[in-house]
């Protein structure tokens, strides 16, 4: 029996992650999706990467625009985890208050903490971009907890 994408997201569903928003602005539009496939991949020089689903239009303004902010959610931002997962794409900023990176893409302003990066490579992994990010400013924002995602459902710490 070979070992499917299905079974893959069942064992992962058992391994919690943070949960954070990546936004980007391109062609004078803000885009934005909810995403668990963010990491640090190294403190010198400072760099991270996030996966994003070849079918999602953040993934081409990231592509088109090569800048990308990692918005850190806190536990009380479980609303706005969905609303960047589910909603359509032109309601995803709807009154929220945004404050703008040093690379001009929109931060969440109520994150916990934000990492602003300018895409430095790029790799396929399979139906999604593996973006890997050079960090030219961040900043935690306040002291709360974050928002966790395990088995399925949102949680705190």
């Amino acid at each position: 029996m070979a070992f499917t994408g299905d079974y893959l997201r069942r064992i992962m569903r058992r391994y919690p992650t943070d949960v954070s928003v990546v936004t980007t602005a391109y062609r004078g539009a803000f885009y934005g999706l909810t995403a668990n496939s963010f990491i640090s991949l190294s403190l010198n020089p400072p760099l991270v990467l996030v996966a994003i689903d070849k079918r999602a239009r953040t993934h081409e303004a990231v592509k088109g625009s090569g800048v990308y902010a990692v918005n850190i959610l806190a536990h009380d931002m479980e609303e706005i985890a969905r609303r960047f997962a589910t909603a359509p794409p032109e309601e995803r900023f709807r009154d929220l208050k945004l404050a703008f990176a040093a690379t001009g893409v929109p931060i969440l302003a109520d994150a916990l903490a934000y990492l602003d990066c300018e895409v430095v490579a790029e790799y396929p992994g399979g139906d999604h971009t593996i973006f890997v990010g050079r960090v030219v400013d961040g900043a935690v924002l306040n002291d709360k907890p974050p928002l966790i995602y395990y088995d399925r459902g949102y949680r705190s710490l």
